[in-house]
C-alpha cells in the first residue's frame, strides 16, 4: 500500500463580538495566520464543546473577562493559503455580554498570541482586519437593535 498522507480538514473557530457602546473589542494578532491583524477575541473549538461554552472559555482565557448572553451570530468559510500549505478554517461568530459584575477591563494574558485588546469605534476599524472579521463588515451589523 502507498504512503499516502490525509487530506487537510477544515478547523472551527469561534470568534466573539463584545460591544460597548458603538465600540467592538478586538486585539492584533500575533499568530501566523493573519499576523498583525486586527481581530475579536475566540480561538479553536475543542471536541464536544457547545459554541456558547467555546466563546466563554476563549474570551476568558484571552482577556480574563467574564461574559454571559451569548448567542450565535453567522458563520464564515474561509481558506488560507500560507507557506504552500493551506488552511481551511469555519470561524462561527457570536456575540455576548461583558458581565457587568465586578466592573471588568480587558487584560492581555496571551502576549503570545496578541500584543493588547482595545475598544474601537465599530465606524473607524483599525487596518488590516483579520481576513475572516472583514468579511463582515459593510455587510453586517453587530449591534442589535435590543441590548443583550
Amino acid at each position: 500500500m502507498e504512503n499516502v498522507s490525509p487530506s487537510p480538514v477544515p478547523k472551527f473557530g469561534v470568534a466573539v463580538f463584545l460591544l460597548k457602546d458603538k465600540t467592538v473589542l478586538l486585539g492584533r494578532r500575533r499568530s501566523s495566520i493573519g499576523h498583525n491583524t486586527f481581530a475579536l477575541p475566540g480561538g479553536h473549538l475543542e471536541f464536544g464543546e457547545s459554541f456558547e461554552e467555546c466563546a466563554d472559555r476563549e474570551v476568558e482565557e484571552a482577556t480574563g473577562l467574564l461574559i454571559e448572553k451569548i448567542k450565535f451570530l453567522t458563520v464564515t468559510n474561509n481558506v488560507f493559503y500560507k507557506e504552500g500549505k493551506p488552511v481551511h478554517a469555519v470561524i462561527i461568530f457570536m456575540l455576548a455580554a461583558v458581565s457587568a459584575h465586578p466592573q471588568q477591563l480587558p487584560q492581555n494574558i496571551e502576549p503570545d498570541k496578541c500584543d493588547s485588546w482595545d475598544w474601537y469605534d465599530w465606524n473607524n476599524l483599525p487596518q488590516p482586519l483579520f481576513g475572516p472579521l472583514e468579511k463582515l463588515v459593510g455587510a453586517f451589523d453587530p449591534f442589535p437593535s435590543e441590548k443583550i
